[in-house]
């Protein structure tokens, strides 16, 4: 029957296995972009090849949280050289932007945190289209043209899909941006004016053509010409600064990533303007405790870890900015001496009443997705809008939405994630790789995303591994918990459905302010992630074989496929 569609409440009401596979594994947040990132490995794509056709897909399938009008960061093990390296694609405030022009213009008051998530301001010069580009040429295998990696995005987005439950929940949430009439082009982004159902279809024309100016004209076809153009009109159309002149002169930076040495496994991060640090420097902190004596999510379990991550994220949101502007502590917040200072301060009686930041010198809607190949080669990769659609604003004929990353600049002048001109503001997206301290092999190439949540994600499913010996899946499946931060601090403790009450009560009299239980699709503020896990198996020839585990993360409609 025409118009007919399903009724989906997101509860979790059955189990997925991992997928298992001696060939390479791919896997994402769409079914669909699942099987395109496959199709690319089967063509001779390597790992970034995949990667970057899985990127593009996503933009057409999942495009309230992902594009090619955001950024994109992706880390790449190489397996024969066992070496991770890295590329910053996130993009720079517009060259005429200032904090002293917005308070000039009373656009910011005294007070302000943030600038308003809808602001034509806080769209930075979108770095995902030369993230894409540079990770084909960086790290791609060299058999396949960009036009090869894209073509099945173009056609998805030409001859349409079918949209999936949770992404059309997420679409819906964000239409309010998409039909204000002041956004001339947002329909664009819609059916028939409104946010697309299960199981319709969709087609995406635009979408498609900015990819073909892509194919054709390399990374010219985006920062140059009328996709850059139709972009500076649109920001400008709004009040935003940002000039064609900006897009030309973007880049992306080959960035080596950080890294800790938590219980024997590398983990490794990208380093600032993005958050990973957050991540490593919990890991250090948690090292010192015995985590594997600890009953999974007890309330034990769960108070050490909120509050490793509750002193990281203090550090982190006040040094955490664009390193080429400022001055970032990064070898003093991973000293291993330092995290010792910061465990300390926790106590296993009562929660920390605020966390400070240290003195560490010495001298946030996204996509994850990760593709192993039959080299063994990983790569990491992530593309965000930032909130939902980003800013909403769609540029005339291109068909993507506008991310609104300078929302999470500071507005205050003495932090050093001040606003200012052609300055990357801190960033919440991470891909993460884990390797074997000892051999250099992969351990795991994976990722959460979700804002703020990353980090936390990281550590959580990183203990999981490493700690309680969880597969892939298991280690996404399990309850998580997600501290709330608003870029200043953080307080409110989300428990997801799963969680014990009687934890939830624990923690309440430990003094952390909890909301219990999130279930349904307010899930999301746990994230969505993607693990692809090495392992070395034996097999019946005598010769020892590799294995890949992979898990894709049931809060989405995601999947994971195995070669």
């Amino acid at each position: 029957m025409a118009g007919e569609s399903y009724v989906h409440h997101l509860s979790f009401t059955s189990r997925r296995s991992p997928v298992v596979s001696l060939h390479g594994a791919v896997a994402s947040s769409q079914p669909l972009a699942t099987e395109i990132g496959v199709r690319v490995l089967k063509a001779g794509g390597n790992a970034a090849d995949a990667a970057v056709a899985v990127a593009a897909a996503l933009n057409v399938t999942e495009p309230c949280s992902t594009g090619i009008g955001g950024d994109a960061f992706c880390l790449f093990y190489d397996a024969d050289k066992k070496t991770v390296k890295g590329i910053n694609g996130s993009g720079r405030a517009a060259s005429r932007l200032s904090l002293d022009l917005l308070k000039t213009t009373g656009i910011v008051k005294d007070g302000d945190v943030h600038l308003p998530y809808n602001s034509a301001h806080t769209v930075t010069v979108p770095g995902a289209a030369s993230a894409w580009c540079d990770a084909v040429e960086k790290f791609g295998s060299g058999k396949l043209s960009l036009r090869d990696i894209l073509q099945p995005a173009i056609d998805l987005a030409r001859d349409g899909f079918p949209v999936h439950p949770v992404a059309a929940h997420h679409w819906k949430e964000g239409i309010a941006s998409l039909i204000n009439p002041a956004n001339k082009h947002g329909s664009d982004m819609l059916l028939d004016g409104k946010a697309p159902k299960a199981g319709d279809v969709m087609k995406m024309p635009h979408l498609a053509a900015t990819f073909e100016e892509l194919c054709t004209k390399g990374k010219d076809g985006f920062y140059k010409g009328r996709v850059a153009e139709a972009i500076v009109e649109v920001v400008q159309e709004h009040g935003g600064m940002l000039s064609v002149e900006d897009l030309e002169k973007h880049y992306s930076t080959f960035d080596d990533p950080i890294c800790t040495c938590y219980r024997g496994i590398n983990v490794w991060e990208m380093p600032p303007n993005g958050q990973g640090i957050t991540a490593l420097l919990a890991l250090n902190i948690l090292e010192g405790f015995d985590i594997k004596g600890m009953e999974h999510n007890s309330a034990e379990y769960l108070h050490t870890v909120i509050e490793a991550l509750s002193l990281s994220f203090a550090d982190t949101l006040w040094y955490n900015a664009d390193p080429s502007k400022i001055q970032v502590p990064v070898s003093g917040l991973l000293s291993k001496d330092y995290a010792a200072k910061r465990r300390s301060l926790i106590r296993q009686d009562r929660a920390l009443e605020s966390c400070q930041r240290g003195f560490p010198f010495s001298g946030s809607d996204t996509v994850y997705f990760s593709v192993v190949d039959e080299q063994g080669n990983a790569c990491s990769f992530i593309n965000s809008n930032y909130a939902g659609f980003g800013t909403g604003l769609v540029p005339r004929g291109c068909g993507f939405t506008l991310q609104n990353r300078g929302a999470n600049f500071s507005l205050d002048s003495d932090r050093p994630n001040v606003l200012a001109p052609m300055k990357r503001p801190y960033h919440t997206i991470i891909p993460g790789m884990a390797t074997r301290g000892d051999t250099g092999e992969l351990f795991a190439c994976f990722g959460v995303m979700g804002g703020f949540m990353q980090p936390q994600g990281h550590v959580q499913v990183l203990l999981n591994m490493i700690d309680f010996g969880m597969d892939p899946q298991q280690a996404l499946d399990k309850p998580r918990f997600c501290i709330h931060t608003k870029g200043k601090e953080t307080g409110l403790v989300f428990l997801e459905e799963g969680i014990s009450s009687d934890v939830a009560t624990k923690l309440e009299r430990l003094g952390h302010e909890v909301e219990f239980p999130v279930c349904g699709h307010e899930r999301s503020v746990f994230g969505r992630g993607q693990i692809i896990t090495r392992k070395i198996a034996p097999c019946k020839n005598g010769l020892d074989t590799a294995v890949y585990w992979t898990g894709s993360d049931p809060r989405a409609d995601g999947m994971a496929i195995g070669l």
